[in-house]
C-alpha cells in the first residue's frame, strides 16, 4: 500500500464527516504490523489541524472522532475539545468488549457527559471476527445503550453479521432516542426495519465499490432524513481509491454517489445531511 489519494472535486454545499478515527489517522495509535491502512495513514504525518483544513477545502466542515476503547476515548474527547467543528463519541468496542468492566464503563460515562462529546459508540456486535465472546459483547452493548440514555447522548452502532441481534437487544433494553448504524452494512430489507424504528443509517465508502449493490439500494430505501454520510477514516475509502488510507476529505466520492442513487441534487443531499447531523449530534 502506498500513496494518499488526490483531493476530489469540492462539494457545491457544506456537510460532515459522521464517523471517522482521527487518533489512528495521526499516530496516536500505533499501528501494528497487520494493520496496513493504519500505517499508511499514519505515514503521512497529518496533524488534527491539517486533516480538518483539508476536509474544509472541499466543504466537509465539520467531523464527528470516535473512540474505540478507554485510551482512544479519552484521547478523541481531549482532541473535540481543542478543536473547533470537532466533535466526539466515546466507547468500548465489541472487538474489546471483554474490556468492559464496571470501572471502564463508568469513566466511558463521564467522558460522554462532557459537552464537546456528543454520541456514546461506537459500540454494537461484531460477530465476524471471534475476538470477544457473542455473550460479552451483548453485555458491552446493553451497558452502553443504558449509558446513552443515561446521558442523552446519541448511540452509534457498530453492527456486523449480527443484524438480527442489534435489532433485538434494542429492542429489548429501549433505544435511545438517537440511533446510528455506522457504516450501513445491511440489505434494503435491514433499511427499511431501521426506517420504521427511526434510526440513523450512515453511509460509507463501501456503498461506492461494484460489488456492492444491496447497500446502493439499502440506501435508496432509507429516507433521506434518517442518512448520513462518513469515512470511518482511515478505513473503508470509496472508489476509485481502495487499499488506500481514508480521510474526511473524500466524503465528496461517497455523497456524490448517493445523491445519484436517490436521484437528488448533490446540494440538496448536502443539505439534508448537515440537518440530520443537527439531529442526531445537536447543534454545532
Amino acid at each position: 500500500m502506498s500513496g494518499i489519494p488526490p483531493v476530489p472535486e469540492g462539494l457545491p454545499g457544506e456537510v460532515f464527516d459522521s464517523h471517522c478515527h482521527l487518533d489512528i489517522m495521526v499516530g496516536e495509535r500505533q499501528a501494528s504490523s497487520g494493520d496496513p491502512v493504519a500505517q499508511a495513514a499514519q505515514a503521512a504525518g497529518a496533524s488534527v489541524r491539517a486533516i480538518l483544513e483539508q476536509a474544509r477545502s472541499v466543504g466537509v466542515t465539520r467531523l464527528v472522532t470516535i473512540g474505540y476503547d478507554l485510551p482512544s476515548s479519552r484521547w478523541n474527547a481531549n482532541a473535540a475539545a481543542e478543536h473547533d467543528d470537532v466533535y466526539a463519541g466515546v466507547a468500548i468496542h465489541p472487538n474489546e468488549a471483554h474490556a468492559s468492566t464496571p470501572e471502564v464503563l463508568g469513566e466511558i460515562e463521564e467522558l460522554a457527559r462532557l459537552p464537546h462529546v456528543r454520541a456514546v459508540g461506537e459500540t454494537g456486535l461484531d460477530y465476524f471476527r471471534d475476538w470477544a465472546s457473542h455473550d460479552d459483547q451483548q453485555a458491552s452493548f446493553r451497558a452502553h445503550i443504558e449509558i446513552a440514555k443515561r446521558t442523552g447522548k446519541a448511540l452509534v452502532i457498530h453492527d456486523r453479521d449480527a443484524h438480527d441481534d442489534v435489532l433485538r437487544v434494542l429492542a429489548d433494553e429501549g433505544a435511545p432516542d438517537v440511533v446510528i448504524f455506522h457504516s450501513f452494512s445491511g440489505d434494503a430489507e435491514l433499511a427499511k426495519r431501521c426506517s420504521d424504528a427511526g434510526y440513523f443509517m450512515s453511509f460509507s465508502g463501501p456503498v461506492t465499490y461494484k460489488n456492492a449493490g444491496y447497500l446502493r439500494e439499502a440506501a435508496d430505501v432509507a429516507p433521506q432524513e434518517l442518512m448520513l454520510v462518513e469515512t470511518d477514516a482511515p478505513y473503508l475509502p470509496p472508489v476509485p481509491h481502495r487499499g488506500k488510507p481514508n480521510a474526511p476529505y473524500l466524503i465528496p466520492l461517497t455523497l456524490r454517489c448517493l445523491a445519484e442513487v436517490k436521484g437528488m441534487d448533490v446540494r440538496d443531499l448536502a443539505a439534508a445531511v448537515s440537518a440530520n447531523g443537527e439531529t442526531a449530534f445537536g447543534a454545532w
